[in-house]
């Protein structure tokens, strides 16, 4: 089996974004040993502090972040990076080429009860001149790279640098990643699909219209039947999409109704998306494709709905249809 740096090489990728992807692998191994010696190493449970989002930081949510921007700021190939769980951007040595946005550790409630959590990252080039939030506020096709490391029974490293997306598997035993899947393939249609059903009364009403017909079954609208799956991390249900298919979506919903969405644009909705793309996808607010969203700011929130191209084109003519 091949070594990421290998597969990198022959796809022609630039030296240095390959050195960069190299350390986000490096940081994502020991955040990967921490959350593998859990209660051993006592990194479970919860801090006292809240984060920019009003959420309650988990000791790995902490221990994960310092991980990620020690480790990319003493590359010295990162400008300035952006965290979830950071006020501000960062900003790094004036030489970096690239600018860095991340979840690091994306499903952090899943933590204490040993469930599938993973890290999302986004890399853009760094472009000439002083460095600042407005740096980062680009639309996510213009993403060099994107990905997720996602820590389950087994450890994968999933990337795009805009050639498809391939998988990774982390090696315990030489503490490589290797390519286990070299073309992921998403089809077109589905009959899965991943979504938080406690919330449908909240849901605007193309949303409520599209999840009602999935439930009818064989019998409704639809003429088939749909299975839900929901692991209540964004990284987990979008992993399972590119292994086997589905429909992913977090929508809006009127507990919020000043906020378009849960999710982050940055640093979750544009990599995903762009994963999603290059493996023949869609991803869309329900009304836009994503990766053409010109971010406002850096913890911009958004409606997301990705994965089966046909379903995704579907669930856009709900909200056409409300229109």
């Amino acid at each position: 089996m091949q070594r990421l740096v290998s597969v990198l090489r022959q796809d022609g990728v630039d030296k240095d974004l390959i050195h960069l992807v190299n350390v986000l692998g490096a940081a994502c191994k020991e955040i990967n040993f921490r959350l593998h010696q859990g209660a051993l190493a006592g990194v479970l449970g919860s801090t006292q502090d809240e984060n920019v989002q009003g959420e309650v930081q988990k000791k790995l949510d902490v221990i994960s972040n310092t991980l990620l921007k020690d480790l990319l700021l003493d590359s010295g190939l990162v400008r300035a990076l952006a965290s979830e769980e950071e006020d501000d951007i960062v900003p790094g040595p004036e030489s970096g080429q690239f600018l860095v946005s991340f979840d690091p550790l994306d499903g952090s409630s899943n933590i204490d009860i040993n469930a599938m959590v993973g890290t999302i990252f986004s890399i853009y080039k760094a472009e000439a001149g002083e460095v600042s939030q407005q740096s980062f506020l680009r639309p996510g096709r213009e993403q060099v790279a994107a990905g997720y490391v996602v820590y389950g029974p087994a450890t994968l490293m999933v990337l795009t640098t805009g050639q498809g997306v391939k998988m990774y598997t982390l090696d315990q035993t030489i503490g490589e990643y290797l390519l286990t899947v070299p073309h992921v393939k998403i089809n077109s249609d589905t009959q899965e699909f991943a979504i938080n059903m406690s919330n449908q009364r909240h849901w605007a009403k193309p949303m409520q219209d599209y999840i009602d017909d999935l439930l009818q079954g064989a019998e409704g609208p639809r003429g088939k039947n749909f299975n839900m799956r929901w692991v209540a991390a964004m990284v987990a249900d979008v992993h399972r999409i590119l292994c086997r298919g589905g429909i992913f979506t977090y929508p809006w919903d009127r507990r919020a109704p000043e906020k378009a969405g849960k999710l982050r644009l940055m640093y979750e909705a544009n990599p995903m998306a762009l994963l999603i793309e290059q493996a023949g996808g869609k991803a869309s607010t329900g009304t836009e494709r994503i990766l053409d969203i010109q971010p406002e700011q850096i913890h911009q929130r958004v409606a997301v709905v990705l994965g089966a191209a046909n379903e995704v084109d579907t669930v856009e003519q709900y909200y056409r249809h409300q229109r």
